[in-house]
């Protein structure tokens, strides 16, 4: 087989176990913090939890799969270190950046079902005599 092969070979190998890695971990960590988030309701949570690792592996492995064309076939063991490199490395920028985008939105969602929860005002227990002139 050619190196291009080869290098497309480890680049899959390599990428899709890390995508999946990555998404076993966030669904695992992440049921705490949806719980909170959906009221303590573990159903909901448990829903969205799986619908998002669905979403993920589609998103990543969909770029995995496009990105998987390289233009200029690598003509020595260096140049394919290199591409497998530089490949997985923007793997894992899109995986980090997908990741935090989640965690930005999910942390939107959370403090917003925290002000729910807070009550509402004491109203006024006396009023302060306001001095005239």
């Amino acid at each position: 087989m050619t190196l291009i092969v080869w290098t497309y070979i480890v680049y899959i190998a390599l990428s899709v176990p890390l995508t999946v890695w990555v998404a076993h971990t966030l669904h695992q960590n992440g049921r705490v913090f949806l719980i909170d988030s959906f009221h303590h309701n573990e159903q909901l949570a448990d829903s969205v939890n799986h619908l998002l690792v669905v979403g993920f592996y589609l998103i990543n492995i969909g770029y995995v799969a496009l990105a998987l064309k390289e233009g200029i076939a690598p003509a020595d063991l260096r140049q394919v270190l290199e591409t497998i490199s530089r490949k997985i490395g923007v793997v894992m920028l899109v995986l980090g950046a997908m990741h935090f985008f989640n965690i930005f939105l999910f942390s939107r969602m959370r403090r917003r079902a925290l002000l729910q929860r807070v009550p509402p005002p004491v109203p006024p227990q006396a009023h302060v005599p306001v001095a005239t002139q």
